[in-house]
């Protein structure tokens, strides 16, 4: 991981990605982007509320700037390489845009405005589209120590796979790596790949794995993985994400959605 990108935005979370992010750069050596975006073209004039947002305009580029200001000058005392980037329109699209030529985007676990509400379909929609994997950081992770030990989610999915792959230049840094599958009945409907088949993987890229098997006993898929890494001592959880259509994760649940809502631990992730 040379190249992170950072969603900079203000909410209660930047912090802690920022604090996640330096932490990394420091260990691999990476170099960090904190993308700035805010979209002006909702506050143009011509709609039914034009004059209004008109009005705004003024403000909200103030406090865009002021925010800018402040964790610029924050990062100048940090031993890290970083630049910062603004560009204009929506945080989806830029950092979707940008990451074409980066390793890793990290993001905070809400959108802007719903923090506490429900899973950010950023972080959900930047899984699904981005070419590299995202990590997910929660307001309460306050550091991030790369040495710890890591536990990858393992359902026998190409999504799993993939996800576990993308892990493996973070993993190398790990003291120990948990490869967890939880045994539900309907992780019976798909056989892509073998339990043993991800250890062996792992293997040849030099890293032992651990394989652990937890029964569901009837509980969450999410709470059971988030249980199982803290028990560890674990540092994030890897998961592979949306193995089921993002349609019936909006409309059931699923694994990815409720571990989104509710991150507990920093969260890798790719689909």
């Amino acid at each position: 991981m040379k190249s992170i990108l950072v969603h900079a935005a203000d909410d209660s979370a930047m912090q802690s990605r920022m604090q996640v992010a330096l932490d990394i750069a420091r260990v691999t050596g990476a170099h960090l982007t904190f993308l700035q975006s805010v979209s002006y073209e909702v506050y143009a004039p011509g709609d039914f509320y034009g004059s209004a947002m008109a009005a705004a305009m003024p403000k909200i580029k103030e406090a865009a700037e002021a925010f800018r200001a402040k964790f610029e000058a924050d990062l100048s005392n940090e031993d890290a390489a970083w630049e910062w980037k603004f560009l204009d329109g929506m945080a989806e699209d830029r950092l979707l845009e940008q990451s074409a030529l980066h390793d890793l985007i990290i993001v905070g676990p809400h959108d802007i405005g719903e923090e506490g509400k429900r899973p950010s379909r950023m972080a959900g929609q930047l899984a699904l589209k981005a070419p590299v994997p995202i990590m997910v950081v929660p307001e309460k992770a306050v550091r991030f120590d790369i040495a710890q030990p890591v536990l990858a989610a393992w359902n026998g999915s190409s999504e799993a796979a993939v996800a576990l792959r993308m892990a493996v230049p973070m993993m190398r840094h790990a003291s120990k790596v948990f490869l967890a599958c939880v045994e539900e009945k309907s992780s019976r409907d798909r056989h892509d790949f073998r339990l043993d088949d991800g250890a062996k993987y792992l293997s040849r890229h030099g890293i032992d794995a651990e394989i652990v098997e937890i029964p569901a006993d009837g509980a969450k898929v999410s709470d059971l993985l988030f249980a199982a890494a803290k028990m560890r001592e674990c540092s994030m959880l890897v998961m592979g994400a949306y193995g089921h259509s993002r349609l019936a994760e909006m409309l059931l649940g699923g694994v990815t959605r409720r571990s989104l809502k509710d991150p507990q631990l920093p969260i890798f992730m790719a689909h």
